[in-house]
């Protein structure tokens, strides 16, 4: 195990150094000018000054190391002594990401922005997971009933109606008609008390209800699928045969065969929840990361764009390590050399 882990990470650092070029150039050759919304009074030289000192002068491949050393080396030792207070030699002399639109640390942005994200999206992404796993089952074993076909029903819809048109139609009916819950999201509350404490939950109840509902009825339909197809397996019908009780073949023996492909979708998901939901971030004026991002494209913030999009491909690459590692817990007969 620990020498799989290790061959892992060193497949991945290669990949992610590959995936970084590859981010960092196509956003270096994206038309984007840090100076285009400054009006158009001030000269050209002070805009050739400000690009300069944003290191815009420089040739690629130098403003591409840099940027590779403030994200593996600067920017973890900055969070380590804003963590521990602990000075590291040659601080002074360090630099970090800084946004082109609000002239702050990425990762800054990144971690003011991300308790909201992980609240919201973390939360419906969890709650998903647990309304369509036994939602899967059950719809699996008990193939064609009314419980399978409604259950089939309201995944279809929920898998095919995208998030912004059941987002307004929540805030429609629950907001503006009943008057039960907000329709904006308010990032700025501060849970002190009991009463604070109700107000949060009531924001949160919408925006986490339709994400919910999205990703719980994608990983249903895998669920159900994956457990039709060990449910006559061979081993099902030994473990029936020496007398186990159908419920004991089902939890004990199909259903974690059977989760060995959600576990993938659900690990390569978690990404997802740092990303931020964009377009519910949008509808529901929830200050996270996928809004984060969205102006950062807006205002043409290359070096925000890019720090985002890679934590994305690091969380992602290390997810599915994890799902690899998860695949050994559920099945046995796997095994690492």
């Amino acid at each position: 195990m620990f020498q799989y882990i290790v061959r892992r990470i060193l497949i991945a650092i290669p990949t992610l150094l590959v995936i970084s070029f590859v981010i960092f150039t196509i956003l270096d050759l994206a038309p984007s000018d840090p100076t285009g919304n400054l009006p158009l009074s001030i000269p050209q030289e002070v805009k050739e000054q400000i690009r300069k000192s944003l290191g815009l002068d420089q040739p690629f491949h130098i403003r591409y190391l840099k940027w590779t050393r403030q994200f593996f080396i600067d920017e973890p030792l900055a969070l380590v002594e804003n963590v521990t207070g602990i000075k590291f030699p040659g601080s002074e002399k360090r630099t970090r990401i800084d946004s082109w639109s609000t002239h702050s640390s990425v990762i800054d942005l990144i971690f003011q922005r991300m308790p909201q994200t992980l609240w919201v999206v973390g939360m419906a992404y969890v709650l998903g997971i647990l309304i369509a796993i036994p939602v899967g089952v059950l719809s699996a074993y008990r193939q064609y009933s009314i419980f399978d076909q409604l259950g089939t029903f309201i995944s279809l819809i929920g898998f095919s109606v995208p998030t912004f048109f059941t987002g307004l139609l929540a805030i429609v009916i629950f907001s503006v008609k009943l008057k039960w819950f907000p329709s904006v999201y308010d990032t700025t509350l501060v849970v002190q008390d009991w009463a604070s404490f109700v107000k949060q939950l009531k924001q949160m109840v919408m925006p986490v209800t339709v994400l919910a509902f999205f990703n719980a009825s994608q990983l249903s339909r895998f669920m159900r699928s994956s457990m039709l197809d060990n449910l006559t397996q061979d081993y099902a019908r030994t473990a029936r045969s020496k007398g186990l009780q159908e419920r004991a073949v089902v939890l004990g023996h199909v259903l974690r065969n059977s989760l060995i492909p959600v576990v993938t979708l659900i690990a390569l998901g978690i990404p997802g929840i740092f990303g931020g939901a964009i377009i519910t971030e949008q509808i529901f004026r929830i200050n996270g990361l996928g809004d984060l991002l969205i102006k950062g494209i807006q205002n043409a913030d290359i070096p925000l764009v890019q720090t985002l999009t890679f934590i994305f491909a690091v969380l992602i690459v290390i997810f599915n390590i994890f799902a690899d590692l998860a695949y050994g817990l559920l099945d046995p007969r796997i095994r690492y050399g």
